[in-house]
């Protein structure tokens, strides 16, 4: 079974290095969201798409892996964690990338900033977090940014309810993903190849759907140039992302990870207004300011209680 247990007291660095990867992870989540609707635009096969871009980033990974001869413990255990903890990146992801021409890359990178409270109160309830004062102020607060820009998003939209009901759901299948990552990290595991076995299950968890709704289409991926250099560009984003993923959430745990959401929101609101040229929500700059003043908020009470580490005991 794994438990989280702090790092050593009296260190500023693992905060400082828990935040950069937060802002990096974070911005790289969004602008895999804007090559996803550069790509649906250029008329890729979505779920393929998405497919080949997670089983390249994962061969990637994995080919770092054995040349920095990183443990490559191909276990049941291993086995288990790239399916689930695949299967729980892929889904979320999959919906992002069909509901991306139905409600926009703003609103689906809005929606990655409600994990946080979702995961914080799984975290709590299964001990992994204490109820702290400062954290919960933290996690309203870029909750309450995001919900500003959702309803401001949602409200201009005059059509395709349904589809922005559906993308709501994505937060708790995210927030159990956090969750199972840490309580079930292989023990000795690094955060190279984990990234790399998600990944690949992420990937085989899209095959059947692929086969399914997109028959016939995966050539299309290199048949067109523009689209294979979108593959190309989102398999890139995908290798630095989920490497980095990893290794926030072995630094800093579930609950801080799952803030990339928020950071995400405003990343990806910015990029779907100034690159994407889609209208700007209200109150952007409400929202904004209150994810910020949150993140600070939480990183400030992340100090307080130590920074868990995801390790593992038998």
């Amino acid at each position: 079974m794994t438990k989280v247990t702090a790092q050593h007291k009296g260190s500023p660095r693992p905060g400082l290095r828990a935040l950069g990867c937060l802002l990096l992870v974070g911005s790289c989540l969004a602008l895999s969201l804007t090559v996803a609707k550069l790509a649906d635009d250029a008329g890729a096969p979505r779920i393929s798409f998405l497919m080949v871009a997670m089983a390249g980033a994962g061969l990637v990974l994995m080919g770092l892996a054995a040349l920095r001869r990183r443990p490559l413990a191909f276990d049941r255990r291993a086995l288990e964690y790239s399916l689930v903890a695949g299967a729980l990146l892929a889904l979320p992801n999959a919906l992002a990338f069909v509901a991306i021409r139905h409600v926009g890359a703003g609103f689906i990178s809005l929606s990655f900033a409600f994990p946080i409270l979702i995961t914080w109160v799984l975290a709590v309830c299964l001990r992994l977090e204490r109820l702290r004062l400062l954290r919960l102020s933290g996690v309203v607060l870029g909750l309450c940014g995001g919900l500003v820009l959702a309803a401001a998003k949602a409200g201009g939209m005059n059509a395709a309810p349904g589809w922005a009901l559906l993308v709501m759901a994505m937060p708790l299948v995210i927030a159990l993903g956090n969750i199972y990552r840490t309580l079930r990290w292989p023990e000795g595991g690094s955060p190279l190849f984990l990234a790399a076995l998600m990944l690949l299950g992420g990937a085989v968890t899209l095959l059947p759907l692929s086969l399914a709704l997109e028959p016939g289409q995966l050539p299309v991926l290199f048949s067109r140039e523009a689209v294979t250099q979108l593959l190309a560009l989102e398999a890139t984003v995908f290798t630095v992302l989920y490497l980095f993923y990893f290794v926030l959430q072995k630094l800093a745990g579930p609950v801080y990870l799952s803030q990339i959401g928020a950071v995400a929101a405003v990343v990806g609101t910015l990029i779907a207004v100034l690159a994407l040229g889609e209208a700007p929500p209200p109150n952007l700059g409400l929202a904004a300011l209150l994810v910020i003043v949150g993140s600070l908020l939480f990183q400030r009470g992340a100090r307080a209680a130590t920074l868990p580490t995801a390790t593992t005991t038998t």
